[in-house]
């Protein structure tokens, strides 16, 4: 049952699809004006690859994440509510999450505030992945296969992805800001309707609404979005005035990154919103009702990242008619020559497991895969070369010994050789590590707590701050 305080529903204000993307001192002040309760943002995710959780580091700029922080903790110390951050760093792991943690201190000493903060860490040692996989608790998500001891030894970072109950936890602990490891996007915006007693099934689909702020609503210049879960269902307004919500913009957002628009996967559940009605209260808002929570046996998402081989790059742009002509033909032709002329510069004994693979930037280069017979050639194109061996050096030796075919090879033989033109020099670009998901599988639990660290900062707290600095050297 919901509170009695929440008799007009739960607001929450979700400020930006992602802390660091841009929060906009107005948008709150609107959304506090509103009567919001708490703020709540995700802050990262897997779409920008690997390296995130296998090196610890964040995409996002520091001083853009400081800055959004700083608007939300000043208005949070404003008004007494509580601010909660998913995925902290981009990807939710110890040392993202201690980044975040850093930023957060540094501004609340810049501001004279003493929020009580809680850590949600989520990250997992290989031991307790090893031990579980043998109890049979670890599942493979498709295409993927049973779970290997190898592979979990090839993982830089392991996370159990978090849903509501550990935020619900810290906000009934008393938590001022929460900062979570690797979180459900969704779990992060609705754990506060569901620790005040609103129902999981308009809980999660408000949630799950806001998750991307104002991707939810018809013009997307502004970040945020008030959500307002009420016993029967929820709704959904911009934090800009002068945009809109519809019908339409609410109820697609169930298609953003979910293969079925009606129902969403999340820790220990199911929402349905098979029976979901989307109706417009005015040209600004929007109302959802019929969001329905199907309680399923208890997983959490496992993602593991590590670091493998290493890259060197090499990019040319194409105007040669004769390139332009056959496109597909000129690509199998020069990479077989590429991978000849490799051989026959490199012994065999060094050149270990390599690849080389040649993407055709204005055809196919996305897929890949042949384009439909008649499309016209393009202008031009650009034609990225790049190399994977086991190590860094070799990789750019290999660009070293490729480097005049990849600039000079013609797609005629018997005419004069053609020069492409270089985009850098040095033509090659030492790329670095690859980065790779190891991990896509779910672990059985009964008990969430078992994979989930809460740890407190209290700025209050003369003493523990005094050990913190202390630590910090």
């Amino acid at each position: 049952m919901m509170d009695e305080q929440f008799a007009d529903g739960v607001k929450i204000i979700v400020p930006t699809g992602s802390l660091g993307a841009g929060v906009r001192e107005d948008e709150i002040a609107f959304g506090l004006a509103l009567g919001a309760h708490a703020i709540a943002s995700d802050a990262g995710s897997t779409d920008s690859g690997a390296a995130y959780l296998a090196t610890g580091k964040s995409k996002n700029n520091r001083g853009a994440v400081k800055r959004d922080l700083t608007i939300l903790m000043k208005a949070q110390a404003e008004a007494g509510i509580p601010i909660i951050v998913g995925t902290c760093g981009q990807a939710g792991g110890d040392i993202n999450l201690d980044w975040t943690r850093d930023i957060v201190t540094e501004v609340a000493a810049e501001l004279g505030t003493m929020p009580k903060i809680a850590l949600l860490r989520c990250e997992q040692d290989k031991d307790t992945i090893k031990r579980v996989n043998k109890e049979d608790r670890i599942k493979p998500l498709p295409p993927l296969g049973p779970l290997e001891e190898s592979t979990i030894d090839e993982c830089d970072h392991i996370v159990a992805v978090l849903g509501v109950e550990p935020y619900v936890a810290a906000l009934e602990a008393g938590a001022d800001i929460i900062l979570g490891g690797r979180s459900t996007d969704t779990a992060v915006l609705a754990a506060y309707p569901i620790w005040r007693g609103a129902p999981w099934g308009p809980s999660w689909h408000a949630g799950k609404t806001g998750e991307c702020g104002a991707q939810c609503t018809e013009e997307r210049e502004s970040s945020g979005v008030l959500l307002t879960v009420k016993s029967d269902g929820f709704e959904v307004e911009p934090l800009s005035e002068s945009n809109r919500c519809t019908p339409h913009s609410v109820s697609a957002h169930m298609l953003y990154e979910n293969t079925d628009p009606y129902r969403l996967v999340e820790p220990g559940g199911v929402l349905d919103v098979t029976n979901a009605r989307y109706v417009p209260l005015d040209e600004r808002k929007v109302e959802v009702k019929g969001s329905i929570w199907e309680q399923q046996p208890y997983t959490m998402k496992l993602e593991g990242a590590g670091g493998g081989q290493f890259q060197t790059l090499m990019l040319v742009g194409i105007q040669d008619p004769d390139v332009l002509r056959d496109i597909d033909g000129f690509h199998d032709r020069i990479l077989e020559a590429l991978y000849q002329r490799t051989r026959s510069v490199i012994p065999a004994k060094d050149l270990g497991d390599f690849h080389i693979s040649l993407r055709m930037y204005g055809w196919n280069a996305m897929t890949g895969m042949p384009v439909p017979e008649g499309t016209p050639p393009p202008q031009e194109i650009g034609m990225l070369f790049i190399a994977t061996a086991d190590t860094q050096e070799l990789a750019n030796s290999i660009a070293h010994a490729c480097n005049p075919y990849f600039f000079h090879y013609p797609s005629v033989m018997d005419k004069e050789l053609p020069s492409y033109g270089f985009a850098f020099t040095p033509a090659d670009v030492p790329r670095g590590q690859v980065y790779e998901f190891k991990l896509n599988h779910v672990v059985e639990t009964d008990d969430w707590t078992e994979f989930v660290r809460t740890e407190w900062i209290d700025l209050a707290d003369t003493k523990q701050v005094e050990i913190r600095e202390a630590a910090n050297g």
